[in-house]
């Protein structure tokens, strides 16, 4: 008897055929099926017993619930495999093609890159790494019991790329690689290439966000050094030797010498404001900020900068402020609230108004506008922000014009005006493709446009397109948390709760940079959602309470009467 030729596709995507008739997409419409497919085709021995899959899928039913939903999910499985016998129960165990030959490439994989590593032939290592077609089960990126296999086979791959010596596909990987960028450098000095060189240290010093304080190694930025010490018939350009000195002042800054720090970036400033170089003036000043906030000194720089800058240097007021902006968002979610930032923010406007600063009112303005939005006063945030927007375009400060448009944009959400919060996304998106900020601004809008999505496949593909973001590693941490609250509160309504978990773990994890303060509520309260769609409406109900009451302690009224309406929702609310 013949066997039945099964193949299953698990990297860069599922898709799974049988006899070599690819089985269409829709015929997984029931995500049960396809979800049990894969997780047999995961586990090492295909074959799993029935309570482990009933705990994976379903953890909080009782055992006659989850084994009900169990054979519901065998039999769609089967459905779309197209026949019975490719999905078999013996007992307790539930096999994945036991009779059939079955072929799953993330297997093939993994046999043929621990056979080229264990012989180190660099054709074997690139015969292995072509098989990797990408990571494994990216459409599901929150599941946890994906997880553990796919960082394992990413692991195993970059281990390949690296035993091979397959430098730019390991930097495709993982851009923030220092040893394969540096080999890649060193090549290129070899060859005489001192362009290719600084440009691929410029790509290195971009992946590992200058702005977020996090550069490249001693050895790599000696390496950059030498490639500009090269005799060329390009002379150096005084922005790559002001990027090595930012380079230096980082490396000083993740050593603790913040006094070192703070010179190079106050020296490496003046450099660049002398030659012009708007740009570079920003991250010098990310660089300084970022010295004053290890410190917990920030708000006392950035008030004196203000009113130094406002007053005698106007020309590159908009690229300082630049500089500071993520430090000053940083500060209006504290967990002593946006109070004390928005006073601080009146005294500055009146100077910046005293020195004639547009771009310095932009900013008091942006502050106030959105201590009035986070303080429930929506006409005077509309105010202070459509202002804000207004004297940010008049000088050409993309970064905080965006940050004005998101602002009204949630403006707008607050007012369930979703079509406003639409057209302003579209603004601001398009804006923030041209800030060198583009890794913090786009993130967060991401997040505000699933809020604004009006149909299950928008807010689905928005979701798709913020992890795909996320994943590419050159995000900022703390601006994520728009998108990664947003899409947990969406996907927990939706029903898809298998995802929700991770991801409001790894949302936890980032708020836990404020150590208090309205991520932490927000948390709070995308849990509640989470618990509400798991039925479980007494931990539903205290979570929502839990937020409600970190958003009331936190001055932010809008937030606390939203988390008490879903209390009410649930009819056990107290009184």
């Amino acid at each position: 008897m013949l066997r039945v030729r099964v193949q299953v596709q698990l990297l860069g995507g599922f898709s799974v055929g049988v006899e070599g008739q690819v089985i269409p997409a829709a015929a997984w419409r029931r995500d049960r099926g396809a979800a049990l497919v894969k997780l047999l085709a995961v586990t090492r021995s295909h074959r799993i017993h029935r309570e482990q899959v009933m705990e994976a899928f379903w953890p909080d039913l009782d055992p006659e619930a989850a084994g009900a939903n169990l054979r519901k999910a065998i039999h769609f499985a089967r459905r779309a495999l197209g026949a019975h016998d490719l999905i078999e129960q013996t007992a307790d165990v539930i096999a994945l093609a036991p009779a059939a030959d079955l072929e799953i490439d993330a297997d093939a994989f993994e046999a043929a890159a621990k056979l080229a590593l264990r012989g180190s032939d660099p054709a074997a290592c690139e015969a292995a790494a072509d098989l990797y077609t990408g990571d494994l089960l990216p459409d599901d990126p929150y599941v946890d019991w994906f997880e553990t296999p796919r960082q394992a086979l990413r692991q195993r791959y970059a281990d390949v790329l690296r035993a091979g010596k397959l430098w730019q596909r390991l930097i495709a990987l993982d851009p923030a690689d220092e040893q394969a960028q540096c080999a890649l450098m060193q090549a290129a000095l070899d060859a005489g290439n001192r362009a290719e060189a600084i440009r691929l240290f410029n790509q290195l010093s971009q992946s590992l966000r200058i702005d977020l304080g996090v550069g490249p190694g001693a050895e790599t930025v000696k390496l950059y050094e030498k490639a500009l010490a090269v005799p060329s018939i390009d002379p150096v350009g005084l922005s790559d030797r002001i990027r090595a000195s930012l380079a230096w002042g980082l490396l000083h800054l993740q050593s603790g010498d913040f006094a070192r720090a703070g010179q190079v970036g106050r020296e490496t400033r003046e450099l660049a404001m002398g030659a012009g170089l708007a740009r570079e003036v920003g991250e010098a000043s990310a660089l300084i900020g970022l010295v004053a906030h290890m410190q917990g000194q920030w708000r006392e720089l950035f008030r004196a900068e203000f009113i130094e800058w406002v007053r005698s240097k106007p020309a590159f007021v908009s690229n300082v402020f630049d500089g500071h902006l993520c430090l000053a968002e940083f500060c209006l979610c504290s967990a002593k609230g946006h109070h004390d930032i928005a006073a601080s923010a009146r005294e500055l406007l009146s100077v910046a108004e005293g020195a004639g600063s547009v771009a310095g009112r932009g900013l008091a303005s942006l502050v106030l506008g959105e201590a009035a939005l986070f303080s429930g006063q929506l006409a005077e945030a509309e105010r202070m922000l459509t202002e804000a927007e207004r004297l940010y375009a008049q000088v050409g400060a993309v970064a905080g014009r965006v940050l004005a448009l998101q602002r009204l944009t949630e403006l707008a959400l607050a007012r369930r005006q979703k079509w406003q919060a639409g057209r302003l996304i579209h603004r601001a998106t398009t804006l923030a493709h041209s800030s060198w900020l583009a890794p913090h601004l786009l993130i967060s809008l991401k997040g505000l446009e699933v809020r604004a999505a009006t149909t299950p496949e928008r807010i689905a593909e928005t979701i798709r397109e913020g992890d795909r973001m996320l994943s590419s590693g050159c995000n900022c941490q703390p601006c994520s948390m728009t998108f990664r609250t947003a899409a947990a509160v969406a996907q927990a309504e939706a029903g898809e709760i298998e995802q929700v978990n991770r991801r409001l773990d790894e949302a936890e994890r980032v708020a836990g940079m404020w150590n208090g303060g309205p991520w932490v509520a927000a948390v709070w309260e995308a849990r509640g959602v989470q618990r509400r769609a798991e039925r479980n409406e007494t931990r539903a109900v205290a979570a929502f309470e839990e937020a409600a009451s970190r958003f009331a302690a936190l001055g932010r009224p809008i937030d606390e009467v939203r988390c008490r309406a879903r209390m009410a929702d649930s009819g056990l609310a107290t009184a």
